[in-house]
């Protein structure tokens, strides 16, 4: 099947510096799309740029600079996202990560649920107008069967009492699931559509570590998929002709999947919504001009 075209069309990808985000962002460019990245480190954000520019054989890719953790960062970089560009029609929310020990970033929110949730949030909800006016378009957020077994604790989302690492991973990509829902109940009737997927579990060394994690996760690598193949349905997501007007929707090797009980609870996901709306608006903003 021959690749669909993106000639036109402008594109945001978080977490593109490595996996399957830097992947992704190389397949849109190679499809003809202009194609901007998100990265945090500005010598891995270079490598990366440079590696989709060459793979890609595209010179139409820039990067921006942000820690997509900090609602000040995040919302920096959308600013800047709209002062260069006046359409954008696929964002990919894909910034995420598993943090071993419990931290807080200077918002004092955790760092799980501040990056991989939040962040999701609040960039989307600033490039929402411009997705808007540049309709049709997508929104696509990296989710994962991880979110399987979790519940939300509304009185605990920053994981004060008793944190895990893996229970607030899990917990995040649950947020991501029921954002989603939500999100596209938003969007309705504006030609935005806003799906989320599972890429599959990658060899990206995300969630490497120490002890009996990190000899599992080797020990597992044989097993794992190539970022190549699990970045192969967020590009079609963000993509394919079938999926046009399609929405609310989480898939997982290109093929809608049901999410788990709690993460179809609509009661849940306009909470989720309201209570995200709330902590965000009660952060610290960064200066846009």
């Amino acid at each position: 099947m021959a690749e669909q075209s993106m000639q036109g069309k402008v594109a945001l990808v978080t977490g593109a510096t490595n996996g399957i985000g830097r992947v992704a962002a190389m397949a849109l460019a190679k499809r003809g799309a202009e194609v901007v990245i998100v990265g945090r480190d500005p010598a891995r954000t270079a490598s990366a740029l440079a590696w989709i520019k060459e793979q890609s054989g595209s010179e139409r890719v820039t990067a921006l600079l942000g820690d997509l953790s900090r609602q000040g960062e995040v919302r920096r970089v959308a600013a800047e996202f709209r002062a260069h560009h006046a359409a954008l029609h696929v964002l990919l929310n894909n910034a995420g990560a598993l943090f071993h020990q419990r931290t807080e970033n200077a918002d004092g929110q955790e760092m799980t649920f501040a990056l991989n949730h939040l962040g999701y949030f609040v960039l989307t909800a600033e490039l929402r107008p411009l997705l808007e006016a540049s309709a049709p378009a997508r929104i696509v957020s990296v989710a994962s069967e991880a979110h399987r077994g979790a519940t939300l604790d509304f009185d605990d989302l920053n994981s004060a009492r008793g944190y895990s690492r893996i229970k607030a991973y899990s917990r995040s990509k649950l947020c991501n699931i029921l954002f989603t829902r939500e999100l596209a109940r938003r969007l309705a009737g504006t030609g935005v559509t806003a799906n989320c997927i599972h890429p599959g579990v990658v060899a990206t060394g995300f969630a490497a570590g120490t002890g009996l994690a990190g000899a599992l996760v080797k020990l597992a690598q044989p097993f794992l998929l190539t970022p190549e193949k699990g970045a192969d349905t967020l590009v079609w997501a963000a993509t394919h002709p079938e999926l046009e007007g399609q929405t609310g929707l989480y898939f997982a090797k290109r093929k809608i999947k049901t999410p788990s009980a709690a993460a179809r609870d609509d009661a849940a996901a306009a909470r989720l919504w309201d209570v995200t709306e709330a902590l965000v608006s009660a952060s610290p903003r960064a200066a846009t001009a």
